[in-house]
């Protein structure tokens, strides 16, 4: 819950920062000369591509959490197997070793979301954000039946 209360701050400030930077582009572009205008017009391509940045991460949360809480109905979430440290955190060894057995699992079925999702969550856990991104994409893209390219 926390995770969402955060995520949902953030969300709020840069959409307000959005609104901030694009009221200034707008007054940029009012003031009519070359410079300003040129100036404005690339203020606005900021607010743009935050807006479009926002909405596709949020979009794959969302369906993240769809597929967690389907999972989650089947009785199919990994369950936290992992050693930790005496100060909390995951022990790399063992972090490791789940992944090792995660990985073998989505090897044997390679066309199951479920798989690929617990090999998501292997990868978060080993630290390893970007292969957990991209693990998590091919099991939203299985699950939603579109093809996947290896």
């Amino acid at each position: 819950m926390r995770a969402k209360i955060s995520y949902a701050v953030t969300a709020a400030v840069l959409v307000v920062y959005f609104v901030l930077v694009g009221s200034r582009g707008v007054m940029l572009i009012q003031s009519g000369t070359v410079i300003t205008v040129t100036f404005g017009v690339a203020v606005l391509i900021l607010p743009v591509i935050g807006v479009w940045f926002l909405w596709k991460n949020t979009q794959f949360v969302r369906r993240a959490n769809a597929l967690a809480a389907e999972l989650d109905a089947e009785g199919g979430l990994p369950v936290d197997e992992l050693r930790r440290t005496p100060g909390g955190r995951i022990d790399r060894d063992s972090a490791d070793e789940v992944f090792a057995r995660r990985r073998a699992e989505t090897e044997a079925a390679p066309d199951d979301w479920r798989s690929w999702f617990r090999l998501a969550v292997a990868y978060h856990d080993a630290r390893d954000t970007p292969r957990a991104r991209k693990a998590m994409q091919r099991a939203i893209a299985l699950h939603d039946g579109r093809t996947v390219d290896a």
